[in-house]
């Protein structure tokens, strides 16, 4: 393995020039396109910002498209009502109150990206968050990038712990 320049260039003398200019585009790719041995997958989502939903040409995504976003997503699940895909998770909060802490949390990040989630708080402690791009009548890229973004936030002081955590 050529570790150093000077291993490089050495190496570099005793091939022909093809093979010198191919070595050289592959070397500077990897130094300047791999800085990172494994990227995190939802580096992708989390850096981008949610476009306007006003765009005429603007269409849902294919269940295709949805099913390989999906994993960027950990804990959110594609469901599909009257035909509709959403995103949709669940989690169970200490309180009534954590409840309501959890939502502004949620509604800031939401009204940065100007993209607008549903939120249930069902039977005090259950947290609910529907996401899907109502303007197309189905999920968007915008749908993903907010749930990553949700999915970044410290919620910790709010959920309960289950049983053996």
């Amino acid at each position: 393995m050529l570790r150093t320049p000077v291993q490089f260039q050495a190496r570099l003398l005793s091939l022909s020039m093809a093979h010198y200019y191919l070595l050289e585009i592959y070397f500077r790719l990897r130094v300047e396109v791999c800085p990172k041995a494994s990227p995190d997958p939802m580096d992708d989502l989390t850096t981008k910002k949610c476009v306007s939903c006003n765009a005429r040409d603007m269409r849902p995504m294919t269940v295709e498209a949805a099913h390989s976003l999906i994993p960027q997503v950990q804990g959110w699940n594609l469901v599909t009502e009257d035909g509709m895909m959403k995103l949709q998770r669940t989690w169970k909060v200490k309180t009534f109150m954590k409840g309501m802490e959890f939502f502004k949390l949620v509604a800031d990040v939401a009204e940065a990206e100007g993209h607008h989630p549903d939120l249930h708080l069902v039977a005090w402690n259950n947290v609910k968050i529907e996401i899907w791009t109502h303007a197309v009548g189905g999920l968007t890229e915008n749908d993903f990038i907010l749930a990553a973004k949700i999915n970044r936030l410290d919620l910790r002081q709010l959920l309960s712990r289950k049983v053996g955590e």
